[in-house]
């Protein structure tokens, strides 16, 4: 965040900048008189912020932006220490309210991508279609998953963590909603889907929400808790869905949905509190109508996430982070349709309750794996004397390369031959739930601190990588089982997690030496882009 670095040490700086790498805001006699226009309206606008900010305890800081042009100009560097006042803005217990509401947010859109799983014939039934179209819903849910973080990480960037909330909050009961009253399978997909589109941004919001409030060596646990609520919600969702569909109709999970949606709506209203250290839209007081259109679609285009995979390192641990999704959809799609008939149950709720193996495995590893994660990043601080983003990875490697990909395997070819039996198999499967929030608060936490001050735009790439794997896990699975077994299914997903744990490695060994490279060039390109524009006004003079 080289913005809040540079408001600090100069605060005229940024008036500075916005004249040499922003268009022309208003037309004017000249451009002095238009930078005098704009630095006085500048000044009372930011002292009204400032006192609006105080009543809350939080500071703003300049992004830094260019709101003008084809995309807006990125950090310089991609880590910048931001002082430790900033995180001490709220108290404890508010900060512990915050995170409790939005691992509840999170919650939603996950445990929905499941919750039908266990009602997938029940649902089938319903519609006169069978339970692979049913299923495409399902993958379909995922892909819209993983195409909104595009959209809603600019969205949080410009307009604040707090209203794109509500705004979301709101819409998912609402096409809940729309689900449980669905007429027709045609119904049932569209509001399925813009289900999924809108429950995105409780995740990529939860994650910046966590950046904007928490120090870096903070941020590994409460991403712990954070992740809880995406992780046991798919592993629950199915659960609920089978004792719900033994005992009522299918509708019903959808309608706990939306009481669920609500209660999350009216917390965040009442409870959560903006959080973003500066809103990009306040960048554009004083702008005319025409120019602060552009800014806005400037500000954004989805573009600017793409833009974040040329950093090597966010790209392999996007991938890495993927696997991990594709192995916890691959298992948990195919539950019902592999393990009831080889352990001869007869009745979805019987099916559900092995989703709960891998969700006390989510659940404990809650209270374990962010701790270790933040434990690593201080043990490798008091060894350099400096902290290093690529540390905090050193937690996840031998859980992403050795103890999930081991039960993996395991259970694949003892359900494919039938061996350990039911023990063998829930013991597996709670392991590798385990190991998982060993290696997601890992991964994520470091996006956040490899790239500071755009907490809503890298983790919506990283979303967006994982949950369109998911898509595809959902997708194959079952039809890959049927044509190769579960076993070598299993193999070629444990294959999966190894590259994941390669990129890792690679990550952690090179991810430094990446993004000083990326940045310098980040540097030459300002130089040239300063240079250029100084250069403008006095060439044209001369002629």
């Amino acid at each position: 965040m080289s913005e809040i670095k540079t408001a600090i040490t100069s605060p005229h700086q940024q008036v500075e900048d916005d004249g040499v790498n922003q268009a022309p805001r208003k037309s004017s006699s000249s451009s002095r008189d238009g930078k005098s226009s704009r630095h006085a309206h500048s000044s009372s606008d930011e002292d009204d912020i400032r006192d609006d900010d105080r009543q809350h305890g939080l500071e703003r800081c300049s992004t830094m932006h260019s709101a003008i042009g084809d995309t807006p100009i990125q950090p310089i560097d991609s880590v910048i220490e931001i002082p430790d006042e900033f995180y001490d803005t709220l108290p404890r217990h508010r900060k512990t309210i915050i995170l409790l509401l939005i691992s509840f947010s999170a919650f939603l859109s996950p445990v929905s991508s499941t919750s039908v799983l266990a009602a997938t014939p029940e649902v089938a039934t319903e519609y006169n279609t069978t339970g692979s179209i049913v299923n495409l819903v399902n993958a379909l849910y995922l892909l819209f998953m993983g195409l909104s973080p595009i959209f809603w990480g600019p969205l949080s960037q410009v307009y604040g963590r707090r209203l794109i909330s509500l705004i979301t909050g709101a819409g998912f009961a609402v096409t809940s909603i729309g689900t449980a009253l669905a007429p027709n399978l045609g119904a049932f997909f569209f509001f399925r889907l813009f289900t999924a589109f809108l429950g995105t941004s409780f995740l990529l919001n939860g994650a910046a929400v966590i950046s904007d409030i928490y120090r870096p060596t903070e941020r590994g646990t409460a991403t712990g808790w954070f992740m809880s609520g995406t992780l046991i919600g798919p592993a629950f969702g199915p659960f609920i869905g089978g004792l719900i569909v033994t005992y009522q109709s299918w509708r019903v999970i959808f309608w706990l949905q939306t009481g669920l949606a609500g209660v999350a709506a009216v917390g965040i209203y009442f409870l959560m509190p903006e959080t973003i250290f500066h809103k990009k839209i306040d960048d554009l007081a004083g702008y005319s109508g025409r120019d602060k259109s552009r800014a806005l679609l400037s500000m954004l285009n989805p573009w600017g996430v793409l833009k974040l995979f040329e950093y090597p390192n966010f790209l392999l641990t996007g991938f890495a982070s993927a696997s991990l999704v594709w192995n916890m959809y691959s298992i948990l799609t195919p539950i019902r349709y592999v393990l009831n008939p080889r352990y001869h149950l007869t009745t979805p709720l019987q099916g559900g309750l092995f989703y709960l193996a891998p969700g006390f495995g989510y659940l404990t590893g809650t209270f374990l794996g962010g701790r270790y994660a933040d434990h690593i990043v201080k043990l490798y601080i008091r060894r350099r004397g400096v902290r290093i983003p690529e540390d905090r990875l050193y937690s996840a490697l031998p859980f992403l390369g050795i103890v999930i990909p081991a039960s993996v395997i395991i259970y694949g070819w003892c359900v494919e031959k039938d061996a350990g039996g039911i023990p063998l198999t829930v013991i597996v499967l709670f392991l590798q739930g385990l190991a998982q929030l060993f290696c997601f608060p890992s991964l994520n936490t470091y996006c956040l601190d490899v790239m500071s001050g755009r907490g809503a735009e890298v983790i919506a790439g990283n979303y967006a990588i994982r949950y369109l794997f998911g898509c595809l896990a959902t997708a194959v699975v079952l039809p890959a089982i049927e044509t190769i077994g579960v076993g070598w299914f299993s193999t070629i997903s444990t294959f999966f997690l190894l590259g994941g744990t390669l990129c890792t490695y690679l990550s952690t060994r090179y991810g430094k030496q990446w993004r000083d490279s990326i940045d310098a060039k980040h540097k030459i390109r300002k130089l040239k882009d300063l240079e250029k524009n100084s250069r403008g006004p006095h060439t044209s003079s001369e002629k």
